[in-house]
């Protein structure tokens, strides 16, 4: 009776077209999700995510849950995550992920889940990694753990969106480090990012996890560029 009343007065709205959402419908309205760009990369053993970094770095598996467009729904989505505070959409992309990925041979052997990283800094301005609850989600799902204190970014850059590829590979090699590589030694790492374009960042966290010794590392993240 009180939630029927509260709704009245606070409709819950969709992330995504902000319209005010139907009784039983989270994150989404059903229109919305029926009109998500999905990729089922992994279902369809689609290489588009893992050719990106063909010849630059050795990568297991790779994913992404959606195709992202400008002005698209998961554009829309995504700046929700990032800029308005919803971190519950990064639940509920984990929560979608990982309820796929755990049904696939090729994910059932990750032992860690590690986030890209963001500088401490912009953490302290915006007070949560938007990818860490997209993380956490896909480790419960898969049984692994999820380990944030191994990649550290010591540069704060600018956001990766307005820069070019050669400019992103110039700054990508040098604004991440490593720590507690005893952590990840004989592990199968799947390491998470929101949004991927030319893979220069996920590159520059790959570089650095394989400093460990046998270690494996799948990829998955929100969207593909």
């Amino acid at each position: 009776m009180f939630g029927a009343i509260f709704n009245i007065f606070f409709p819950k709205v969709c992330y995504s077209c902000q319209n005010v959402m139907a009784d039983g419908e989270q994150i989404l309205c059903t229109d919305c999700r029926h009109h998500l760009p999905v990729t089922q990369f992994h279902f369809n053993k689609d290489a588009s995510v893992s050719k990106i970094f063909y010849g630059r770095v050795k990568i297991e598996n790779a994913t992404a849950l959606l195709r992202f467009e400008k002005k698209g729904l998961t554009q829309k989505l995504i700046h929700q995550l990032k800029y308005k505070g919803q971190e519950p959409i990064g639940t509920f992309l984990g929560d979608w992920l990982g309820g796929e990925l755990q049904t696939l041979d090729a994910y059932k052997s990750i032992n860690l889940v590690i986030p890209v990283p963001l500088h401490k800094k912009k953490l302290r301005k915006r007070g949560y990694n938007q990818v860490a609850k997209f993380g956490r989600q896909l480790a419960e799902a898969l049984h692994a753990e999820y380990v944030d204190d191994v990649l550290i970014k010591i540069t704060n850059t600018n956001s990766q969106v307005s820069k070019n590829r050669l400019s992103r590979w110039a700054n990508s090699d040098t604004i991440f480090s490593i720590q507690n590589l005893e952590k990840i030694n004989n592990k199968h790492i799947l390491l998470v990012d929101d949004i991927i374009t030319t893979g220069a960042t996920m590159e520059a966290c790959v570089t650095l996890l394989q400093s460990g010794k046998n270690v494996k590392i799948s990829l998955a993240a929100m969207a593909i560029a």
